[in-house]
Formats: C-alpha cells, sequence, structure tokens
C-alpha cells in the first residue's frame, strides 16, 4: 500500500514517495503565500461586507445591490476566473516549458486582445438588456415598489467590472504560472479596499456634490475596485518583462487550443451559473413570516461570504499551487508524478476544510454576530444568516476538492468531463432545491442545503472518473487521512459546543459578547483538533503548518535586527 512516508534509499517507491514528498511541501509553501494573501482579501472582504451591512442592513436595497453585483459577478466565474483561467494556465504552462519566451509573451497579448473585444462587448449587451436579465434572474423584486428598478441601475453601473476582473484573471494565470503566488492573491485584497475606499468617497463623502446615493456610490467603488485589482499585478508582470501590446492572430495554435478548453469550460460553468440564477430566483420569492420578500437574498448573501474564507483560504489555495505542478507533470507525460501530486493536495484539502465546516456550524452565530451585528443588521438576521452558513457548511469539502480536481482535468486537455458532471448538477440542484423550498420547511436555508449537494454530487463523480481514468490516486492513504481528520473534527465540534454554549450562557449575545465567545472557543477548537490528529498519526498535519508557517518565517528572518 502506497504510503506517505519521508524515506530516501536506493528502493525505487522510496525515492518516489522523497520526490512526491518535495513536490507536496512545495505545494503548501505556494499555497501558504497563497493562503496569507487570500486571508487577507477575506478579511478586507469582510471588513467591505460589514460596512454594507451597517449601511443597509438586509433588506431592499442591499438585495438589489447583491443581485446587480451578482449578475456581472456570475459572468467572471463564467468566462474569467472559472473558464479562462482553467483552460489558460495550462496552455501557458505548456509554452513555458516548451517553447520561448517571446511565444508565450504573444500568446498572452492574444489572450488579452481577445478578452477586450469579446468581454468588452459581453459588458455592453448586458448594460443594455439588464431589465431583462433582473427580470428574469429575480421576478420576485418586482412585487416590491422600486426593488426591481434600483437592482437594474446597480447592474448597468456594475457590469464593467466583468472586464476588468477578466484581464485581472489572466494576469493572475500568467504570474501563477511562473510560480509567483503572492502578488496575485493579494489583488482581491486591493479590489475589497478600493471598492470600500472608492464607494465610501463617492458614495458618503462627495454622494451630495455628485448627486450620487449612497448605494450608487459603492456600486461605482465596486468598479473602482476591479481596476485596482488588475493594476496592482501589473508591475510585477512587466518586472517579468511581458508588455501589452494589441495582437490578432485568430488562427494562433495557443489561443484555438485555450478557445477549445474554454467552450466546454464555459458550458461547464454555465450550469454553475444556472443554478445560482435558480436558487436566487426562488431566493426572491420566498416570503419570510417577519420581513416578507425582504431578507433571504441578503442572508444567503452574507453566509456564503463566510464560505469562502476557508474556501479561498485552503480550496482555492491548494488548488492555485497545484495546477501549474500538475500541468508541468501532464506535460512531461510523468503520470506517477501527476497521482502522487494529487492524493497530496486531496489530503490537505481535507485536513484543512472538514474542521472548518465544524466550525462554521457550531460558531455561525457567533462569528456572524461578532462581524455583522450592529446597526441595520439585528439580531434576526444574525440568526437566519447563521442557518443558511451551517447548511452551506455541509459542502464546504466538496467544494474545495473541486478547486483541486475541476483543473486536474484541465491540465490532462480534458475540458469535457466538468462540463459533463456541471450539466448533469442542474437537475440535482433543481430537484433539491424544489424538494427543500417545498417540503422540508428550512426556507431560505434549503437553498444553501442544494447548493451544498450540487458541491458534494460533482466532487464524488470527478473523483470516480478520475481516479479511474490515471489509474488511482493513492487511495488507501487518501482514505486514511479522511478518517482520521473526520474523527479529530468530531472531538472539535464537542468542544467548541461545550465552549460557545457556555460562553453564551454567560456572557449574553451581544457583539462584544460573540467576539469573546470567538475568542476563547476558536482557540480551543484548534488545539483539540491539533492534540487528536497527533494522536492518530495525520502526519500531514506537520507538513500543513510547515507549509503555511513557511511565508511568515521567511518574512521575519529578512527583517532587521
Amino acid at each position: 500500500m502506497p504510503t506517505f512516508l519521508n524515506n530516501t534509499d536506493s528502493n525505487p517507491t522510496h525515492a518516489a514517495e522523497a520526490a512526491a514528498q518535495q513536490r507536496a511541501e512545495s505545494v503548501m509553501r505556494s499555497a501558504g503565500v497563497v493562503s496569507i494573501a487570500v486571508f487577507m482579501s477575506r478579511l478586507t472582504g469582510l471588513a467591505r461586507e460589514s460596512v454594507m451591512a451597517r449601511l443597509f442592513g438586509a433588506g431592499l436595497i442591499y438585495d438589489a445591490f447583491m443581485l446587480g453585483f451578482r449578475i456581472p459577478n456570475l459572468t467572471r466565474d463564467l468566462f474569467a476566473e472559472g473558464a479562462l483561467s482553467s483552460a489558460f494556465v495550462p496552455t501557458f504552462t505548456e509554452y513555458l516549458a516548451k517553447r520561448s519566451k517571446e511565444e508565450a509573451a504573444r500568446l498572452v497579448n492574444l489572450v488579452a486582445t481577445a478578452i477586450i473585444l469579446v468581454v468588452g462587448t459581453v459588458c455592453l449587451l448586458g448594460m443594455l438588456f439588464a431589465p431583462v436579465i433582473v427580470r428574469f434572474m429575480a421576478p420576485g423584486f418586482a412585487a416590491v415598489p422600486g426593488k426591481f428598478e434600483m437592482a437594474v441601475s446597480m447592474t448597468r453601473i456594475m457590469f464593467p467590472f466583468l472586464l476588468l476582473v477578466a484581464l485581472a484573471a489572466q494576469a493572475m494565470g500568467v504570474l501563477n504560472a511562473s510560480n509567483k503566488f503572492g502578488v496575485p492573491a493579494m489583488a482581491s485584497t486591493f479590489f475589497n479596499i478600493g471598492s470600500v475606499g472608492f464607494g465610501l468617497l463617492l458614495g458618503v463623502a462627495l454622494g451630495p456634490a455628485l448627486h450620487l446615493s449612497r448605494i450608487e456610490g459603492m456600486a461605482f467603488g465596486v468598479v473602482l475596485g476591479g481596476a485596482l485589482q488588475l493594476i496592482w499585478q501589473l508591475p510585477s508582470l512587466y518586472s517579468m518583462g511581458y508588455r501589452f501590446r494589441t495582437a490578432f492572430d485568430w488562427k494562433h495554435p495557443g489561443l484555438m487550443r485555450i478557445g477549445r478548453l474554454m467552450v466546454p469550460a464555459i458550458l461547464g460553468n454555465a450550469a454553475v451559473q444556472i443554478n445560482v440564477m435558480v436558487n436566487t430566483n426562488f431566493a426572491s420569492s420566498i416570503a419570510d413570516p417577519v420581513r416578507g420578500l425582504d431578507g433571504p437574498v441578503s442572508w444567503l448573501g452574507y453566509a456564503f461570504r463566510f464560505m469562502q474564507l476557508p474556501l479561498g483560504l485552503f480550496g482555492a489555495a491548494v488548488g492555485s499551487a497545484t495546477l501549474p505542478t500538475i500541468s508541468r507533470s501532464a506535460a512531461a507525460g510523468n503520470m506517477d508524478e501527476f497521482r502522487r501530486t494529487l492524493s497530496k493536495s486531496l489530503g490537505m484539502i481535507f485536513l484543512l476544510t472538514l474542521p472548518s465546516s465544524v466550525g462554521l456550524i457550531v460558531l455561525g452565530k457567533s462569528i456572524i454576530g461578532a462581524i455583522y451585528q450592529g446597526g441595520r443588521f439585528q439580531l434576526y438576521d444574525t440568526q437566519q444568516t447563521a442557518v443558511a452558513l451551517s447548511c452551506y457548511a455541509i459542502g464546504l469539502a466538496g467544494y474545495a476538492a473541486l478547486k483541486v480536481l475541476g483543473p486536474a482535468f484541465y491540465a490532462l486537455g480534458d475540458a469535457r468531463t466538468p462540463m459533463y458532471v456541471s450539466l448533469a448538477s442542474i437537475a440535482i440542484n433543481y430537484g433539491t432545491a424544489v424538494a427543500m423550498i417545498r417540503y422540508s420547511g428550512l426556507g431560505h436555508a434549503g437553498l444553501a442545503v442544494s447548493t451544498s449537494a450540487v458541491a458534494l454530487f460533482g466532487f464524488l463523480v470527478l473523483f470516480e472518473i478520475l481516479r479511474r481514468r490515471i489509474g488511482g490516486v493513492y487511495g488507501r492513504a487518501l482514505t486514511s487521512v479522511i478518517i482520521k481528520v473526520s474523527a479529530a473534527s468530531l472531538v472539535m465540534a464537542g468542544v467548541v459546543w461545550l465552549s460557545t454554549n457556555g460562553m453564551e450562557r454567560w456572557l449574553g449575545v451581544t457583539q462584544l459578547d460573540r467576539l469573546a465567545d470567538i475568542a476563547v472557543s476558536i482557540p480551543l477548537g484548534l488545539f483539540a483538533y491539533y492534540v487528536v490528529c497527533k494522536a492518530v498519526g495525520v502526519n500531514e498535519l506537520d507538513m500543513a503548518i510547515r507549509g503555511f508557517s513557511a511565508p511568515i518565517l521567511r518574512r521575519l528572518r529578512r527583517k532587521p535586527n
């Protein structure tokens, strides 16, 4: 049985294991760099959401803003950070490995020019047909006076964000393929800072002079934040010798390969967006007994923002660091290296996300109350958002694993399999959503359950297909890690549950009380998880700690004494 050992001797199996260990360490160091940057991004993102919650609460205004932001954001996932990144990085990595730097640079310019033309056209069409799109995505908004019109206005203002973030996604792909992870991972931090800073400047400080409402100022801030996200990465590209020049060659083999990979990727991602639109459609029509039609869309949006913290910290970080490595293995035809790296990365995903799921479920009310509660965001909003968060957290490990599995297919030149699985997920999502809304009584939380069901379905199917295609993924060792990590997570859940309930009975439910609960319960839970993992022999834990702490230690060593 393959094991994750650290031995180095003349045995070929041990030598391969040692090499795999070194690659895994390298991936984890890269993931650590990304995670630190993503952590900053999520913190600033939570600060942005906290500002929005206090200014607008959960109701008509924020529902309209969320829909207006979600429409270009969904299209971004469709074209930019989804299909484009997955198709561009393996192709560009191959050009760097097998061709000249000049050919790779020309490919970059060809793709950038195509993005400006194609995505720019999509933005113009989106702004023109905004009323049709809003009516399709949220028909329930028309039942509330002024809500539909505000959502249309928000959509038109924020649609250009798509073009800026598509170019930023390409820049991120170039830097990641060149083993530069920190700068692109920090780009979204600058988006959050820029969107809040420019939004408050335009909507609050200069709003009366510019005849802009607060929410309009925040919408323009999103666009300017997208521009800052792109600008932040340009100096790094420049220092590596990349210069943008318009280039047209629609028959270029590299561009055509990216296009061939993107077509099924777009269809696959379209299925994901259809699921989101279906759930938004349902949410816009759910009548809450207290808030009526105002609230469910916002609660789901706030909850998913918290889900994105561990998803970005661990899923996206490990996925971003893994893709260039397995792309090089696939380009070299070294499938054993591919399998070992993939297995290690999936093991890390479960090591990091299973306890995160438990933490979000048990500590949901305290976390949301500490960040959002206050101003127009009341205790009732905290409770409803926490319920949605618990249901989202069920699928966290599946979501994170997809960040590794999906790109693995692209590295093998196969974009059709993820597409077929995504298309199948439409039926899974719709059936689960209908069942949850009609029969479960969960309301908006039922839509979060359907989202989790889709994530787990996609993970299980893609994992099984990939395992069969590449001749296994060292499944026994991976299964052993999952079982041990699950046991440690359950022990952690018990410790955290006792802690948070005791703190609530002792202190209360104010924002300061929630902060105190988090300050006590999270360290206790992490300590319990670490102790159990060490006791049952989860060796990957030490590798994860080394990988994630290495960037911090390197930075500390650089500081003068």
